[in-house]
């Protein structure tokens, strides 16, 4: 609880009413995170309203205590009157179902702390993503701008060339169509900018701009350990998906026991003390106060029920074969995340690295091209085609890192290592937004 008044704390001095002070990095937005998004508020009330059962368990074992009576009075045989209550205490000796419904309780607590940890761990996930997806928006709509300038210089260079006839209008046709299509990206581009603000949005409970950056010569690292197989193996037993079916399993296998032993005798300490008060004109000799007190076992033995216990039997071993299923479907989809992510962690980066070599072919080929067309050799096309080669590689290698970087939040997740010092490693690797 004091974590997250600390973090509220941290996440208000962030915000004016108009938003964001200042650019928010990634750890920032996810203090924001923590303190506004609805569904990670939900989980907090699910695990408190969990973490209840445990009480309601134990209560089957506790003594239970209630005070009863009665008052009744009659106008027949010039009227009498009666009075009476009692306090009784029931301890439960023998109740193999109440057993049950305590362990049930148990295990119910550690099912919803399963679910409020996956849950932290999906705010990671999907503060990352949006976050990401924000500067991906972003990086788009600087590429096109950026681009937009090149073209441009390029349409005004083709038009002075074929004033002074030196080119023909073709060079000048293409460039325009290639500007006219760059507006309508751009359009497209900043819808794509505005539905990933307003994802961003949703989680954080404020506008979020502006927003930390990559820098540009940041170096990715590869997931430790090396080996698939270890993070295979730790999503098959530690993932919270797994622990919180293999739970639900358990519970299950319980009801099943609960159900049963709806056949078993049962078996009570009773301790009753009784009032009693009686006024009546027609039997005067029974008239009198007193009070009486008793202790005692109370024992009864089911012995037909109209089949309801069976029934509620073949219903639960149903319930906990179906639950195994889930935990078995549990067990693959992590398994199969874990390969995902890991995949995408290793294949990212290579991806990365290429796209690097490539910024830097497309940037020389660019650089050819330019001078090319000065001494006449290269086409108004040529140029083009080489402008809008670099463009996209640098927006795809963006996207690269973006993606590597989610992924091994995405591989830790599997395995259910996610922490918040994960963010504050990604953290490091942003600077301030460009003026």
């Amino acid at each position: 609880m004091r974590r997250l008044i600390s973090h509220a704390v941290i996440a208000a001095s962030l915000l004016t009413p108009a938003g964001l002070v200042q650019a928010a990095d990634l750890v920032q937005v996810y203090l924001l995170a923590l303190a506004n998004d609805p569904v990670y508020t939900s989980a907090r009330y699910a695990l408190a309203a969990g973490q209840e059962k445990i009480t309601q368990g134990r209560a089957g074992l506790l003594p239970a205590v209630g005070l009863g009576g009665a008052y009744t009075r009659s106008d027949e045989n010039f009227g009498s009157a009666s009075n009476t209550y009692s306090l009784q205490l029931t301890q439960p000796l023998l109740r193999l179902a109440n057993w049950e419904t305590y362990q049930q309780g148990k295990l119910s607590v550690a099912s919803s702390e399963a679910q409020f940890a996956q849950a932290q761990q999906d705010l990671i996930l999907r503060v990352g993503q949006a976050y990401f997806d924000v500067l991906a928006a972003q990086d788009a709509m600087s590429f096109l701008g950026a681009q937009k300038i090149a073209i441009s210089e390029q349409l005004a260079s083709a038009k002075r060339n074929f004033e002074i006839g030196t080119s023909t209008i073709t060079d000048t046709n293409e460039a325009q169509a290639r500007y006219d299509l760059a507006n309508a990206q751009e359009i497209a581009a900043r819808n794509d900018l505005e539905v990933a603000l307003s994802k961003l949005q949703q989680i954080i409970g404020a506008p979020p701009t502006p927003l930390s950056v990559l820098r540009p010569d940041v170096k990715l690292s590869a997931p430790q350990p090396a080996q698939i197989d270890t993070w295979v193996a730790s999503a098959q037993m530690q993932n919270y998906g797994v622990v919180a079916q293999q739970i639900a399993l358990e519970i299950a296998q319980s009801e099943i026991k609960r159900n049963r032993d709806g056949h078993t005798p049962t078996v009570d300490l009773v301790v009753k003390r009784s009032f009693s008060d009686q006024n009546s004109v027609s039997t005067p000799y029974l008239n009198g106060r007193g009070y009486s007190n008793s202790i005692g076992v109370q024992w009864n033995i089911p012995l037909y029920s109209g089949n309801s216990v069976s029934s509620k039997v073949t219903e639960a071993v149903a319930l906990a074969e179906k639950a195994r299923s889930d935990l078995e479907n549990a067990r693959r989809t992590a398994v199969l995340n874990a390969r995902q992510a890991y995949l995408g962690v290793a294949n990212g980066l290579s991806q990365v690295k290429a796209y690097e070599a490539a910024e830097i072919s497309s940037q020389s080929s660019l650089d050819s091209n330019k001078l090319g067309y000065q001494v006449g050799v290269r086409i108004n096309i040529d140029v083009l085609n080489a402008q809008q080669q670099l463009y996209s590689t640098r927006r795809d290698l963006a996207k690269a890192r973006y993606d590597t970087l989610m992924n091994s939040l995405k591989l830790k997740a599997a395995s259910a290592s996610l922490k918040e010092e994960d963010l504050q490693q990604i953290n490091v690797l942003l600077t301030a937004p460009p003026p």
